[in-house]
């Protein structure tokens, strides 16, 4: 299913709200309800594309790279990777068994035969001096040509595949059924070939193959340059997402407004068009006025947007090495980044030079509203799961969780504001 993302919550409130002493609670709530119902619409509806959660972030790891073809949603993020394993070639075994590597383990091991000292590496029994011996690929060589985390590394097959720690003595016949298959894969068709303690010590062996091949792979992808680039590449353009996503929320929200005051008057007359789209023209020219006159709000918008986005995107990444995240995930992440960032700067910038108490009130805020978006998260993939309506059933999961999740950032903010109201006024009775 499309993913439509939830608005921000933490910046769809208005920071400064304290709910007003003289008027009733509920009218406080409904006022800041009406802003976040209002947004929530712009977002879900219009503001979708800017932003694209992907399974799996949009960084190609060698975890999530190894997924391709097991998890249907899972897709290479740079077609030049993708390309890249479209033409790795096709598997060789002259050319793995032709490599000088193969060659001087292989010398070694009829070395040892002929010495007596030879055994086994699998069964660890001793393999006689005129016996016969095969070296295996404990990891076999075409898994590892076909390895799509190898092909994204950059790193050659023969290299990987011909080293001691992959090259292991064994008898003919284990080698010869074993082909191509993993060492579980045979043990599962053949393990009652083996004791448990032969069985035991080939799955070790696979482990510390494996192990050795994934640290050498790792090494060289990560330290590359050509992840370094995507990784800042990535992290830039969902900054530059996030950021005019929410510039443009505050810019729409501001005609929207502006738009419903036009109107708010009207004397309920006979319908004229021309009156009707002068008075639209009016609050969309007023809207947009009033986002330039605010523009520190604007630009303020802009730049929290652009760092939480940046430090989502790198954290998604970081996340993706050790495992696969969903889309959902990758948007809670997004929006609890947008949390800290802005809680952070009222905390240590604090460009309102806020008094230390009203700086840990306003971080506080942040924090419950941001919260609130885990709710709406878990009602959207609640929702998700019963509306399959079509084209409809796209935006509803996603407006339902905007909607619950604004109404517990309001009514915190509104809690907040009456407790300080209520401080405000006994201070002034005394």
């Amino acid at each position: 299913m499309k993913k439509v993302s939830t608005c921000n919550y933490v910046y769809a409130v208005e920071k400064s709200f304290v709910a007003d002493p003289k008027e009733p609670v509920r009218d406080s709530i409904f006022k800041q309800y009406e802003r976040v119902l209002v947004e929530s619409l712009i977002t879900s509806f219009g503001l979708d594309f800017l932003v694209r959660d992907r399974v799996g972030g949009d960084v190609d790891t060698i975890h999530n790279v190894r997924q391709i073809g097991k998890n249907p949603d899972m897709v290479y993020k740079n077609k030049a990777n993708e390309r890249a394993y479209e033409n790795r070639g096709e598997y060789s075994s002259t050319e793995y068994h032709s490599d000088p590597r193969y060659k001087e383990i292989n010398r070694k091991v009829s070395e040892q035969k002929k010495a007596g000292t030879l055994r086994d590496a699998y069964t660890g029994e001793k393999i006689a001096r005129n016996g016969k011996t095969d070296l295996d690929h404990v990891k076999s060589a075409k898994e590892i040509h076909d390895d799509p985390g190898r092909v994204l590394a950059g790193l050659k097959g023969t290299d990987l595949a011909n080293s001691e720690e992959n090259l292991k003595p064994t008898n003919p016949h284990t080698n010869r059924t074993k082909k191509a298959k993993s060492m579980s894969e045979f043990l599962d068709q053949r393990g009652d070939e083996y004791t448990d303690e032969q069985k035991k010590r080939m799955l070790e062996m696979d482990a510390n193959a494996r192990r050795s091949i994934d640290a050498k792979i790792n090494i060289a992808y990560y330290t590359s340059p050509r992840f370094a680039k995507d990784l800042s590449l990535a992290a830039g353009t969902v900054g530059l997402q996030m950021g005019v996503r929410q510039a443009l929320g505050f810019v729409f929200a501001e005609m929207w407004f502006a738009v419903k005051d036009e109107f708010q008057f009207d004397d309920g007359g006979s319908f004229d068009l021309g009156e009707f789209l002068g008075k639209l023209g009016r609050g969309i020219q007023r809207g947009f006025e009033n986002a330039k006159r605010k523009f520190p709000a604007l630009f303020e918008k802009f730049l929290s947007g652009t760092v939480g986005g940046a430090l989502a995107s790198l954290t998604t990444t970081l996340c993706n090495i050790f495992f696969t995240t969903a889309k959902n995930a990758v948007r809670l992440i997004r929006q609890a980044w947008a949390s800290i960032v802005e809680a952070c700067k009222v905390l240590f910038i604090n460009p309102q030079s806020y008094p230390f108490g009203e700086r840990m009130r306003a971080a506080a805020k942040i924090l419950a509203t941001g919260a609130s978006v885990v709710v709406g998260v878990l009602v959207n993939e609640a929702v998700s799961k019963i509306v399959t309506l079509p084209v409809v059933g796209e935006v509803v999961p996603a407006f339902c969780g905007a909607f619950v999740s604004g109404i517990m950032s309001c009514t915190m903010l509104t809690f907040f504001g009456q407790e300080r109201a209520g401080q405000q006024t006994g201070g002034l009775s005394e």
